[in-house]
């Protein structure tokens, strides 16, 4: 098994951003590698992180940490139309890549509603598509639109920015 994960984050499939289609699975905790349902992000909890999965191949997206990103599940009538289009029942997904210096934005902040960098205070508004509200980062976190498929979260587009720095 060691062996075909080192071949797999070697592969040109491990590497590509997600694609339409694709799954997503959980990065780390008792359910690594698992797919990631609808159900399984609460509303008022903290993130979780995800990687996609291609379904045909089981190819897991990880051989570039631009790949990996945040969920998050928030009240539908409170997101921005253009928000609200790109969500699965209220389920967020966008970059975890701050796009400042490219540091993991591992906060959510609920009493501010913001999604925050703590590398350099950079913070974004995942209920408006992500757009900065502070710090140095000069572009919204992208959103990676999302679909359900028999309660799966599944990637239904592109990721709507470049992701990370504007030097990466």
């Amino acid at each position: 098994m060691h062996g075909r994960a080192v071949a797999q984050e070697q592969s040109p499939a491990a590497r590509a951003r997600p694609e339409k289609g694709d799954r997503l699975v959980f990065v780390a905790g008792p359910k690594a590698g698992q797919p990631v349902q609808a159900d399984d992000i609460k509303q008022g909890n903290p993130q979780v992180l995800a990687w996609a999965m291609e379904p045909k191949s089981g190819v897991i997206r990880n051989a570039s940490r631009l790949n990996q990103v945040l969920l998050l599940r928030l009240q539908p009538s409170e997101l921005q139309e253009e928000t609200r289009e790109r969500s699965a029942d209220g389920v967020m997904a966008y970059s975890a890549i701050c796009t400042h210096a490219q540091c993991a934005v591992t906060e959510w902040r609920q009493e501010k509603g913001v999604l925050h960098c703590p590398c350099h205070a950079s913070e974004f508004d995942p209920f408006a598509a992500g757009k900065v509200v502070g710090g140095p980062a000069l572009r919204p976190l992208p959103t990676l639109p999302l679909s359900l498929e028999g309660g799966l979260l599944v990637v239904a587009g592109r990721f709507t920015g470049r992701v990370g720095s504007s030097q990466s």
